[in-house]
């Protein structure tokens, strides 16, 4: 599409169409996973393994798809948004199915927690990438509302999974839940692409329209990212009929293999230089610790309960449902606030993570179930910094390279959320009680909100400028020193 096209599409128009479809494709996505809560004690019941082990099933589905956001958003890059949600469709709902007959918490682990958590991963990166391409002025609550998918959805499907596990069985649960995810493939069928992405430049012998060479009026021929140097041939570099035979054939594949060499290591290199800004360092951190200390919670709500005698079973609306509905308000809200000039991005995550920290701190000290209803609503509420992530990555390295630099934002965080579940569980396992396991995740929170305090004060920055600013010769010529200046 020209420039002047895709202008016009921004902020409006059928960008509404693509937050739709984008919603419902985390919705589709992430309602069992979000969930997943309300079947971590049916699994213990099953299969009768320890809470350490059965835990990673659980971490896996929403760590492994962020763990490998580089990927995603490399896929995502080179073949578009809707392919990419069309495939993961089919992996999440396989994924689903398969799990409906496991066997063990092994086969668990990779059918639930690998290929769904894979299938999540690659949806997550193709809705934020379209909309941050649709939206500019309102990226921030347009992020709010497609993430606000999965908390719905986390909401509903923690009640339709705990109906359904009664009515029809685990296994018939997982196998419904399974057939509605296979409506991520209609959702894909919404998100036309604003660019084309890099898989369909791969023209060997057609040479593209000049207006698709240019960019804006005056910059000339377009500059390809260092990302699109990984999937592009030169029409040169490929072997014509006269000499696809033979030695120069032979020489064209070398040359060929050595530029992807070349690409690949810029691309490397490029993406570490992303580890040398301060504030996305800072970002990484932030993200895995958060990830590490308030994903638990999550997961472990409801054994808490019941392991604490508060409840004798799930409730109709579970804690999960409490904690997935409020991070959707949070999602929102904090989205819009984030819009809102004078409120820096950044600080305002830093605030979420300190009042998630405290929330976490004060689970062990409750002793009543409207007190831990309390806290899963704040510790809901302040997870809703997911819908900065985007925004605050796109303020700190810019659009042009918000896919790579968000893929090592999530990696950091699915790292955490990886890790988080297990340490949980196994400290359940070692001394019988939550209390010290949450006085941990409280404490890794905390520790994340103040790093990225610490390292977002603008008086870092001021300190640079002096250094960089060169020697002035001052004198008692104030005409000198009005020059200078």
């Amino acid at each position: 599409m020209s420039p002047h096209t895709s202008k016009k599409a921004l902020d409006g128009g059928w960008g509404w169409v693509v937050i739709v479809a984008c919603f419902m494709a985390q919705f589709l996505a992430y309602g069992s996973p979000q969930s997943v809560g309300v079947l971590y004690p049916e699994w213990l019941h099953t299969f009768q393994e320890g809470k350490g082990m059965t835990a990673w099933v659980g971490s896996l589905v929403s760590g492994v798809g962020l763990i490998a956001s580089p990927v995603c958003s490399a896929c995502v890059d080179n073949f578009g948004a809707r392919p990419v949600t069309i495939f993961s469709g089919v992996m999440v709902a396989g994924g689903l199915m398969l799990s409906a007959f496991a066997p063990n918490v092994q086969f668990l682990i990779f059918s639930y927690g690998i290929v769904v958590g894979l299938g999540c991963g690659l949806v997550y990166a193709a809705t934020l990438t379209i909309t941050c391409q649709y939206f500019d002025k309102r990226r921030g609550l347009a992020l709010g509302i497609v993430t606000t998918g999965t908390s719905v959805g986390g909401f509903l499907y923690a009640t339709a999974q705990n109906e359904l596990i009664v009515l029809f069985g685990l296994e018939g649960c997982l196998l419904i839940i399974g057939a509605l995810a296979l409506n991520l493939m209609a959702c894909a069928g919404f998100m036309r692409p604003l660019n084309m992405p890099g898989y369909y430049l791969k023209q060997p012998f057609k040479k593209p329209p000049a207006d698709d060479l240019k960019t804006t009026p005056g910059t000339g021929e377009k500059k390809l990212a260092v990302k699109d140097h990984l999937i592009t041939i030169d029409a040169k570099d490929i072997p014509t009929p006269d000499n696809k035979r033979g030695f120069m054939a032979g020489l064209a594949i070398v040359k060929i293999i050595k530029k992807k060499r070349q690409a690949y290591s810029k691309y490397m290199h490029s993406t570490a230089d992303f580890l040398h800004d301060r504030n996305f360092m800072a970002l990484c951190i932030a993200i895995f610790l958060f990830s590490l200390g308030a994903f638990p919670p999550v997961l472990f709500m409801e054994d808490v309960a019941q392991s604490e005698g508060l409840i004798d079973e799930v409730k109709i609306i579970p804690l999960v449902s409490i904690v997935a509905i409020t991070t959707g308000v949070g999602k929102l809200t904090l989205g819009m606030l984030a819009d809102i000039r004078w409120i820096n991005s950044v600080f305002l995550y830093a605030f979420t993570l300190l009042g998630t920290g405290t929330a976490l701190l004060l689970i062990p000290i409750s002793k009543s179930y409207v007190g831990l209803q309390v806290l899963s609503a704040v510790v809901g509420f302040f997870s809703g910094n997911w819908s900065l992530t985007s925004y605050i990555t796109t303020k700190i390295v810019g659009l042009d390279k918000l896919t790579q630099a968000h893929g090592i934002l999530m990696f950091f965080g699915g790292f955490g959320i990886m890790l988080g579940p297990p340490v949980v569980g196994w400290f359940f396992d070692w001394t019988q009680s939550y209390d010290l396991a949450f006085y941990f995740s409280g404490g890794s929170v905390l520790l994340g909100g103040v790093t990225l305090f610490l390292c977002a004060l603008p008086c870092w920055d001021k300190k640079k400028a002096d250094i960089d600013r060169p020697d002035i010769q001052y004198t008692s010529n104030c005409d000198k020193v009005a020059s200078v200046a």
